[in-house]
């Protein structure tokens, strides 16, 4: 009986993404986004297709730096106790880490507020062959700065600039600008972690119930709790508007954060699989150089020559891999 062919990865990670990407095209609501969808999942198949993609995504990563022509830039916003850092810690376990750099962006210093909004994260952006990690973004810009307008006014602005189109005027300028990395080879993928405000109270009480995680727990937190609902309307007027198809919003349920984790990780290996990487092939010069060094290395090893082999002047650089 004749074997069923295999799905194409992409098809089989689909419905891990599809539902909860949104590309610019139709309307956003965000309260029709569940928070708990578990994607018809239990936590162990989770737990598989995680580990899968971990494996893939090592793959990815190795052949999209030899190839040394793509770059991967990943946003993820939420809400605090969203799970952005045990979500990144997660789908990269494992991941060569030469190959990915995270920033994660505070309250901007002194130096940054003398630039553009977009200054300090422009001097961030991956090089070609790398992931470029963000916890949280410029977007950071069009929303801690909108629930709280006295921020803005640190930014040194030009008065006659701070008008009521502000808003309008920097999602034009983020469209802009990831149109502008696509067309450059940076494929730009958005994640917001949609956590509900009782998931969020959990999370923070066991900050406070574990000595191990008191750390990550602060007053601001609760602080910024209090405008929840503000919060939610700026994050549903960001997707709306910064939506595209070259940059598309991924809306993830975060109250479980394994499943959350699978379909980060799905968006991303499949996003590197679209790009057909592959390791760069040698030249019949440099394979006949191969040869030579081979056999030289063979004779060392039998007592023969120890005399080095002959490099060729115009010989090739291959870009060292990580590790």
């Amino acid at each position: 009986m004749p074997k069923k062919p295999v799905a194409l990865l992409s098809t089989q990670l689909q419905p891990f993404i599809a539902p909860f990407r949104f590309n610019g095209s139709g309307v956003f609501h965000l309260r029709s986004h569940k928070t708990n969808n578990k994607g018809g999942l239990d936590k162990d198949k989770g737990e598989k297709i995680l580990d899968a993609n971990r494996k893939r995504l090592s793959d990815f990563q190795e052949r999209l730096y030899a190839q040394d022509r793509w770059s991967l830039l990943l946003i993820f916003q939420g809400m605090d106790a969203a799970g952005k850092d045990s979500a990144i810690k997660s789908v990269f376990d494992g991941v060569n880490p030469q190959g990915c750099e995270v920033t994660s962006f505070k309250q901007p210093t002194t130096h940054e507020l003398n630039h553009d909004f977009m200054w300090r994260s422009t001097v961030a952006l991956p090089e070609r062959g790398k992931i470029g990690i963000f916890n949280r973004s410029y977007y950071e810009e069009c929303l801690v700065t909108r629930v709280h307008p006295g921020i803005l006014a640190k930014e040194k602005i030009p008065p006659s600039l701070m008008t009521k189109n502000i808003w309008r005027e920097r999602f034009e300028d983020i469209r802009a600008f990831e149109r502008y990395l696509a067309r450059n080879g940076t494929i730009v993928l958005k994640f917001f972690l949609n956590v509900s405000k009782q998931e969020q109270r959990e999370r923070f009480l066991d900050r406070l119930d574990q000595p191990s995680k008191n750390w990550k727990f602060s007053m601001a937190d609760i602080t910024e709790r209090a405008f929840w609902n503000r919060y939610q309307a700026v994050y549903q007027d960001i997707v709306r508007h910064t939506s595209t198809a070259a940059a598309p919003w991924h809306v993830v349920p975060a109250d479980h954060k394994w499943f959350a984790r699978v379909v980060i990780g799905s968006a991303i290996v499949s996003a590197l699989d679209g790009l057909n990487l592959k390791f760069p092939r040698v030249d019949k010069a440099s394979l006949a150089e191969f040869k030579r060094v081979r056999e030289a290395l063979e004779n060392e090893g039998k007592g023969g020559s120890k005399r080095p082999p002959r490099v060729p002047k115009q010989a090739p650089k291959a870009k060292a891999r990580p590790g």
